[in-house]
């Protein structure tokens, strides 16, 4: 694989007027590059949805962004208390966020279902008290 970029983001936890500088930050750059549209508007959503997750339930954590000349490796590591059931989380709909983070319009349970729909491939690795690991690529060619 031909790495052309390597970015790398620090996300604080709980700092809401902050959440999506990363995805910002890539979107604007994939624009750079001339990554067509579609694909720029794909990994912008899911990397802003992980970066929200980061900030509603990990205290924040760390972006890598791998850019090459076919895809785009978005790897998001939190230190969080971990997922306890994925396949539960993955579900539509489902949300532990407290209601301070509802009112504010975050938390309907879209997040992960959403980065999963936006990524061409997602894994996730989550253990308990430890933290989550995300996965995510979107092909460009």
């Amino acid at each position: 694989m031909d790495n052309i970029l390597k970015l790398k983001y620090d996300v604080d936890g709980d700092d809401f007027t902050r959440a999506g500088e990363a995805s910002a930050s890539v979107k604007k750059t994939l624009k750079k590059m001339g990554v067509p549209a579609d694909i720029i508007r794909k990994a912008a959503i899911a990397l802003y949805e992980g970066e929200i997750n980061m900030v509603i339930h990990a205290d924040g954590g760390e972006i890598e962004v791998d850019i090459s000349s076919n895809k785009i490796i978005m790897i998001l590591k939190d230190k969080g208390k971990g997922i306890e059931n994925i396949e539960l989380a993955m579900q539509e709909g489902y949300s532990t966020a407290p209601d301070e983070v509802r009112s504010l319009g975050f938390g309907a349970g879209m997040g992960l279902p959403n980065m999963k729909k936006y990524s061409d491939e997602m894994r996730i690795e989550s253990t308990l008290n430890i933290g989550t690991t995300v996965y995510m690529t979107v092909c460009i060619s």
